[in-house]
């Protein structure tokens, strides 16, 4: 099963700790869970994602052509970047998050993909 993790990052107005951008120690972390993710065959995809600030929202449904620049949600918290995880079951998933937020240093969002 697939399950998108998603790295959740803030400002100072989320009351979170973290700075926006990966420190050298949390980037040489996460490239060591990257690492054990690939040998264990269970690394698909990762990426980090630019600030909320640079997206655009489209919305052409019924022929409406609306566009709004920023982000469809303003929240204090944002994704800032995620994995695709190939895995057995919701069990080993959690129990990946946790190595991930440790590594990241960052809260992290997991769900299965349908």
């Amino acid at each position: 099963m697939y399950y998108l993790v998603n790295v959740l990052d803030g400002g100072p107005s989320s009351g979170t700790q973290t700075t926006g951008r990966a420190s050298d120690a949390e980037a040489s972390a996460v490239d060591d869970v990257n690492e054990r993710l690939r040998a264990a065959g269970q690394w698909v995809f990762a990426a980090g994602l630019s600030e909320p600030s640079r997206s655009t929202v489209v919305d052409d449904r019924d022929a409406a052509g609306l566009v709004h620049r920023g982000p469809a949600v303003d929240a204090p918290e944002h994704v800032a970047g995620f994995w695709i995880w190939d895995l057995p079951d919701d069990d080993t998933a959690l129990r990946l998050a946790h190595e991930a937020s440790r590594a990241c240093n960052r809260r992290i969002e997991v769900r299965p993909v349908l």
